[in-house]
Protein backbone atom coordinates (compact mmCIF):
# COMPACT_ATOMS: atom_id res chain seq x y z
CA UNK A 1 0.00 0.00 0.00
CA UNK A 2 1.13 3.25 -1.04
CA UNK A 3 1.21 6.08 1.43
CA UNK A 4 1.51 9.96 1.22
CA UNK A 5 3.81 12.08 3.77
CA UNK A 6 2.27 14.31 5.40
CA UNK A 7 3.18 17.86 3.79
CA UNK A 8 4.41 16.15 0.40
CA UNK A 9 3.06 16.39 -2.91
CA UNK A 10 1.01 13.66 -4.01
CA UNK A 11 1.07 12.40 -8.07
CA UNK A 12 -2.37 10.46 -8.93
CA UNK A 13 -1.79 8.31 -11.52
CA UNK A 14 -4.30 9.07 -14.04
CA UNK A 15 -5.90 6.04 -14.50
CA UNK A 16 -9.62 5.73 -15.83
CA UNK A 17 -11.86 3.09 -13.76
CA UNK A 18 -14.78 1.91 -15.66
CA UNK A 19 -17.50 -0.57 -13.66
CA UNK A 20 -19.89 -2.23 -16.32
CA UNK A 21 -23.62 -3.69 -15.48
CA UNK A 22 -24.34 -5.76 -18.33
CA UNK A 23 -27.95 -6.53 -18.94
CA UNK A 24 -29.75 -8.18 -22.13
CA UNK A 25 -30.51 -4.31 -23.63
CA UNK A 26 -28.24 -2.02 -22.38
CA UNK A 27 -25.18 -1.60 -20.56
CA UNK A 28 -24.71 0.87 -17.86
CA UNK A 29 -21.55 2.41 -17.55
CA UNK A 30 -19.68 4.09 -14.50
CA UNK A 31 -16.34 5.74 -15.09
CA UNK A 32 -14.34 7.54 -13.19
CA UNK A 33 -10.60 8.64 -12.59
CA UNK A 34 -11.14 7.87 -8.47
CA UNK A 35 -10.72 11.81 -7.62
CA UNK A 36 -13.90 13.22 -9.25
CA UNK A 37 -17.46 11.78 -8.63
CA UNK A 38 -18.21 8.81 -11.25
CA UNK A 39 -20.11 9.88 -14.70
CA UNK A 40 -22.88 7.32 -15.54
CA UNK A 41 -23.47 6.49 -19.37
CA UNK A 42 -26.09 3.93 -20.65
CA UNK A 43 -25.49 2.07 -24.22
CA UNK A 44 -26.53 -0.22 -25.89
CA UNK A 45 -26.00 -3.68 -25.06
CA UNK A 46 -22.97 -4.78 -27.44
CA UNK A 47 -22.22 -1.64 -29.13
CA UNK A 48 -18.62 -1.41 -28.65
CA UNK A 49 -18.85 1.80 -30.67
CA UNK A 50 -20.84 3.56 -28.27
CA UNK A 51 -18.01 2.53 -25.49
CA UNK A 52 -15.47 3.87 -26.58
CA UNK A 53 -17.41 6.99 -27.22
CA UNK A 54 -17.68 6.74 -23.38
CA UNK A 55 -14.39 6.50 -22.72
CA UNK A 56 -12.89 9.23 -24.87
CA UNK A 57 -15.93 11.48 -23.24
CA UNK A 58 -14.63 10.28 -19.66
CA UNK A 59 -11.11 11.19 -20.42
CA UNK A 60 -11.97 14.33 -21.54
CA UNK A 61 -14.33 14.79 -18.20
CA UNK A 62 -11.29 13.72 -16.29
CA UNK A 63 -8.67 15.86 -18.11
CA UNK A 64 -6.99 13.04 -18.42
CA UNK A 65 -4.27 12.08 -21.57
CA UNK A 66 -5.22 10.01 -24.42
CA UNK A 67 -2.59 7.71 -23.86
CA UNK A 68 -3.70 7.10 -19.92
CA UNK A 69 -4.07 3.66 -18.87
CA UNK A 70 -7.95 1.92 -18.20
CA UNK A 71 -9.21 -0.48 -16.00
CA UNK A 72 -12.57 -2.18 -16.17
CA UNK A 73 -14.28 -4.97 -14.47
CA UNK A 74 -17.67 -6.30 -14.73
CA UNK A 75 -19.65 -9.59 -13.26
CA UNK A 76 -19.17 -12.78 -15.42
CA UNK A 77 -22.38 -13.94 -17.06
CA UNK A 78 -25.14 -13.57 -20.23
CA UNK A 79 -22.20 -12.02 -22.41
CA UNK A 80 -19.53 -14.17 -21.51
CA UNK A 81 -15.88 -13.37 -22.55
CA UNK A 82 -16.18 -12.09 -25.58
CA UNK A 83 -16.09 -8.30 -23.94
CA UNK A 84 -13.26 -9.20 -21.77
CA UNK A 85 -11.48 -10.07 -25.31
CA UNK A 86 -12.45 -7.03 -27.18
CA UNK A 87 -11.47 -4.55 -23.89
CA UNK A 88 -7.74 -6.21 -23.73
CA UNK A 89 -7.46 -5.30 -27.33
CA UNK A 90 -8.32 -2.07 -26.85
CA UNK A 91 -5.19 -2.07 -24.04
CA UNK A 92 -8.13 -1.71 -21.01
CA UNK A 93 -7.13 -4.00 -18.56
CA UNK A 94 -10.02 -5.86 -17.46
CA UNK A 95 -11.20 -8.09 -14.46
CA UNK A 96 -14.26 -10.74 -14.96
CA UNK A 97 -15.65 -11.06 -11.77
CA UNK A 98 -17.69 -14.09 -10.76
CA UNK A 99 -20.05 -13.38 -8.13
CA UNK A 100 -20.05 -16.48 -6.56
CA UNK A 101 -16.49 -16.60 -5.31
CA UNK A 102 -16.97 -13.48 -3.42
CA UNK A 103 -17.45 -14.42 0.12
CA UNK A 104 -20.25 -13.10 2.18
CA UNK A 105 -21.50 -13.40 5.10
CA UNK A 106 -24.02 -16.42 5.62
CA UNK A 107 -25.71 -15.51 8.58
CA UNK A 108 -26.15 -12.33 7.61
CA UNK A 109 -28.43 -14.22 5.14
CA UNK A 110 -30.20 -15.64 7.73
CA UNK A 111 -34.14 -15.19 9.06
Amino acid sequence: MDTALQRQPTTFTGELYIAFELGDKSWKLSLSDAVRAPSRHTVTAGDTEAVLNVITKAKGRCQLPTEARIRSCYEAGRDGFWLHRWLTEQGIHNLVVDSASIEVNRRARRA
